[in-house]
């Protein structure tokens, strides 16, 4: 089977640090936090006060009120992500060209939101007050939906969840799709608007959260710390354009890098806690390494699941030894979740993105809050401030409640 080359032609987010990625880029390299005091609901119920909320988005503003009624604010956030990748991609839709091109769209928990208000207006007020609107809401699959149809995409369309690993499943998915011959192009990525209370409450119980209790929330998220005590949530959501290499080269597309890796594993082992090996990390890195046809030794840069959970950190860090053996403590690592929070079924696809945009200029963003490392995680993570370095080959983790391990590899190509 002839083997098809993928490679990204276009980028979008919107997350906490910024709502696109040129602006979540230079905060995430200048080390700013997104994370503060949750201002969505009233929390005088809750033991957590701080999340990552995305800022300053109007969707009645910008899709209207009826588009905004009709969808959650989950599709709201993937909507936004992938009109600015594919605008970045400055592709064309034509009815040429609409069966080539697909979209998958991951989430953990889709329209939760609009989950917990369907079922507290039927609580109050009965059937007759629930919306014809809930059922499509709170579907998984409602955002790659709906971004297939506002943009024509006929292609495979679909959405995957595994949890926190999400959004590095519909890359490599998609990326799968375009090497089988399938589709040309791929919209993938992730999103996820999981603050409500009862989400966080249940996060919270479970001790997955931060403990946290200073006035500063910004320092809530503290990867690969000492005095670490869990993640902090997040919200937003992430795509990428995945393209087959001679597609986007007979059409002059700017090629941000070629992925080239893709390794998935499950540890069956626990439904929230990783493997205290960490094998099934450690094998879903080598896997990701093998397809790419890369040693250990040409990674430069990755960017690390790094939750700020006692155990997942513990445990990356070892996966990250056991697959790169020496070469573990050269490469440049840092968790961006200690500026965005958790997002979830999103990170993924955020981090990728952030991985690329270390490669593109040949920087390493911060891991902040990193004021006392744990002897156990004694890798590289790039402390409080960025750091120039050569990056050709970058690595992007996600690792997920049920077990799922994703690794995912990107390469510079000479003329990108």
């Amino acid at each position: 089977m002839e083997t098809r080359r993928v490679v990204v032609t276009g980028m979008g987010a919107i997350c906490p640090v910024g709502n696109s990625v040129p602006e979540a880029w230079t905060n995430i390299k200048n080390g700013c936090s997104g994370v503060g005091w949750i201002t969505k609901f009233d929390t005088s119920g809750l033991s957590v006060k701080y999340a990552g909320e995305v800022k300053q988005f109007d969707p009645v503003g910008r899709y209207g009120a009826k588009e905004a009624r009709r969808v959650d604010i989950a599709t709201l956030f993937a909507w936004s992500a992938a009109e600015e990748a594919l605008k970045d991609s400055n592709l064309t839709i034509t009815s040429t060209n609409t069966y080539d091109v697909g979209c998958i769209i991951g989430t953990c928990v889709g329209g939760i939101e609009s989950l917990v208000d369907s079922i507290r207006t039927f609580d109050v007020d009965g059937q007759k007050s629930v919306s014809p609107f809930s059922v499509p809401r709170i579907l998984i699959d409602g955002s790659s939906a709906k971004i297939s149809m506002e943009y024509q995409l006929r292609g495979p369309n679909y959405s995957v969840t595994s949890a926190c690993a999400t959004g590095n499943n519909a890359i490599g998915d998609a990326a799968d799709l375009i090497r089988l011959g399938r589709a040309k192009v791929m919209l993938a990525g992730g999103t996820e608007a999981a603050l409500v209370p009862s989400v966080l409450a249940g996060f919270a119980n479970m001790r997955a959260l931060s403990a946290y209790d200073g006035d500063d929330p910004r320092k809530a998220c503290r990867p690969f710390e000492l005095n670490r005590s869990g993640f902090v949530a997040g919200e937003g959501a992430a795509c990428l354009v995945l393209e087959e290499y001679e597609h986007a080269r007979s059409r002059g597309a700017h090629i941000y890098a070629e992925l080239v890796g893709y390794g998935h594993t499950s540890d069956a082992y626990h439904i929230t806690a990783p493997r205290e090996d960490a094998e099934g990390a450690t094998r879903a890195i080598r896997m990701a390494l093998r397809e790419a046809e890369m040693q250990p030794t040409q990674i430069d840069y990755i960017n690390a699941h790094g939750t700020g959970t006692p155990l997942n950190d513990k445990a990356e860090t070892l996966a990250i030894k056991h697959a790169l053996g020496d070469h573990a403590y050269q490469v440049a690592i840092s968790s961006s979740k200690s500026m965005t929070g958790h997002l979830l079924g999103a990170a993924g696809a955020l981090e990728a993105i952030v991985a690329l945009k270390a490669m593109e200029e040949n920087l390493a963003p911060p891991t902040i809050n990193l004021d006392t490392p744990d002897p156990v995680c004694d890798l590289d993570y790039v402390p409080h401030t960025a750091r120039p370095r050569s990056i050709n080959a970058v690595m992007s983790n996600s690792f997920g409640f049920g077990g799922h391990n994703t690794a995912l590899v990107f390469k510079r190509i000479a003329n990108s």
